[in-house]
């Protein structure tokens, strides 16, 4: 079973930063990309990033400059570095599996973690 366990989220004001991590298992971790999604109050699930086994990374347009995927596959983490935090990057975040997708919600995801960012 795919098993993803997200943490490091938090109350932060704006422009601050938080680093999310997400641990997997239950699958071959460097064989995969990985994403991160989110889902603000009342929206839908929004892809926010991907890494390929190959390192190679793409972001969704409001979080460029601000937001770094990494991943360790040596202890199949993955990381979200998020600087100058917004207040509309408020929401749930997810690790999932898979790649970038018009449907982020299909994408296997495990447990989230709150990012609330707010004066």
């Amino acid at each position: 079973d795919v098993q993803l366990q997200a943490s490091g989220g938090g109350l932060v004001q704006p422009g601050g930063s938080l680093r999310l991590s997400c641990a997997a298992s239950g699958f071959t971790f460097g064989a995969n990309a990985m994403s991160w999604i989110r889902q603000a109050p009342g929206k839908g699930f929004e892809w926010v990033s991907d890494i390929y086994h190959n390192g190679r990374t793409s972001y969704v347009d409001s979080v460029k400059g601000r937001f770094t995927i990494s991943r360790d596959n040596a202890k199949n983490m993955l990381y979200l570095q998020m600087n100058n935090l917004k207040p509309e990057d408020t929401a749930v975040y997810y690790c999932a599996k898979g790649p970038k997708t018009l449907r982020p919600g299909i994408l296997p995801r495990g447990q989230e973690t709150q990012v609330t960012v707010s004066s």
